[in-house]
């Protein structure tokens, strides 16, 4: 077997932000894939330790632009687990109002850029364009298309002006009549099915070995979803249903995001309802966070994210973890590309809808003793580059 190198990043056209893949090939067979990750780290973690409670929201909203939402989520049910603090109804419903539009938001983008990563630019203009009425709500409700600025420790910032609500229930109907076209497009186009059915396939088991989360594992028939498993915000007030594949091909990961884009146009469409009706605070005014710890969960629209926090008593964390779904995601990857065509190794990278931003870690060097190696980051990155460059001339 004679194994050649192809390296994918760590900036390349698939990639919306630096990683690298090595992947190593017989022919135009994928064989193996090595990962190295560590390009994007802005140290969010270290950087919210710093900051008061209500600051760190607004980092953590920019791990991600479009898990904006969902960080902040996961970050306020963290604190608020610390003291059990309880939410107001209507602020339940306007958390869940959010997090469903991103997750609408982020679905369509992810449907675009699938079509045009195998060609199929109509249904990237379709979904894209379709996206843009939720982006309208958005700033409508919150001033804002992205970076939302709604959650708040105890509730939410603002409230959802009752004169909007028939506008945005007007919207929404334009969003379902096309999401229907799409779903209709995604089961019957001999293109798409051609292009997806049978390709990086997700087998069950290596999901569960791989601890795969969110669209990922449900198109691999495992049922689980934060939204049905641990109930937050108004989730255990609206119905829906957890949609579930088991083929674990990238059709099916195509499937499972639209479907769950029509239900969660059903559960914004009952936020909106009761909004018209459950009246009352938005915002539990919490004076001060006490000693303890926290965990928070939400499902980002690419799986379960998670939050923990450790508070001293203070106005800020002292110890801040976050994990996003991406970073046990994409090592689906290799399980999903052994065997395949090179063809389709990066729409079968895509189909994890990975975030290399939520991803990246970093770490702290030790010497034999432990105690902590500084390192000269600039000066290795020179040497790196005159080593390549001596490599390319001779």
């Amino acid at each position: 077997m004679s194994v050649n190198k192809i390296p994918v990043g760590p900036f390349h056209p698939l990639l919306e932000e630096a990683e690298y893949f090595e992947l190593k090939v017989d022919g135009e067979t994928v064989v193996d894939i090595d990962l190295e990750i560590g390009w994007m780290h802005r140290g969010h973690e270290f950087i919210s330790e710093s900051k008061t409670f209500t600051q760190s929201i607004f980092l953590v909203e920019r791990i991600c632009g479009i898990c904006s939402t969902s960080h902040p989520l996961a970050l306020v049910h963290a604190v608020e687990d610390i003291d059990n603090i309880e939410i107001p109804l209507r602020a339940r419903y306007i958390r869940t109002l959010i997090g469903e539009l991103e997750r609408i938001h982020s679905h369509l983008l992810w449907i675009g850029l699938a079509g045009h990563f195998i060609g199929y630019d109509t249904l990237w203009m379709w979904a894209w364009k379709y996206r843009e009425p939720i982006l309208q709500m958005f700033e409508m409700i919150t001033g804002n298309r992205n970076h939302y600025g709604m959650m708040r420790v105890g509730g939410v910032a603002r409230d959802v002006d009752p004169v909007i609500i028939p506008k945005l229930l007007e919207d929404l109907d334009i969003v379902d009549q096309k999401m229907v076209m799409i779903a209709g497009a995604a089961k019957d186009d001999p293109v798409l099915r051609s292009r997806l059915k049978n390709v990086g396939i997700l087998t069950h088991q290596a999901a569960v070995d791989l601890c795969a989360v969110g669209p990922t594992a449900r198109a691999s028939g495992i049922a689980i979803d934060v939204r049905k498993d641990d109930p937050t915000d108004a989730y255990d007030l609206v119905e829906f249903n957890m949609i579930v594949q088991k083929n674990g091909d990238v059709y099916d990961k195509l499937v499972v995001r639209v479907l769950e884009t029509l239900e969660s146009t059903k559960i914004v469409r009952q936020c909106l309802e009761k909004l018209k009706v459950v009246k009352g605070p938005i915002l539990n005014d919490v004076k001060e966070v006490s000693e303890g710890e926290g965990i928070g969960r939400y499902e980002a629209p690419r799986g379960e994210v998670f939050h923990y926090i450790r508070s001293d008593g203070t106005n800020r964390p002292i110890r801040h973890k976050v994990r996003a779904p991406s970073y046990v995601n994409i090592p689906t990857y290799v399980a999903s590309c052994k065997g395949i065509p090179v063809a389709d190794a990066l729409i079968t990278l895509a189909a994890v809808d990975p975030c290399y931003c939520c991803t990246e870690r970093t770490i702290q060097l030790i010497d034999a003793n432990r105690n902590p190696v500084a390192v000269d980051l600039l000066k290795l990155s020179r040497e790196k580059t005159e080593q390549v460059r001596r490599e390319i001339h001779d």
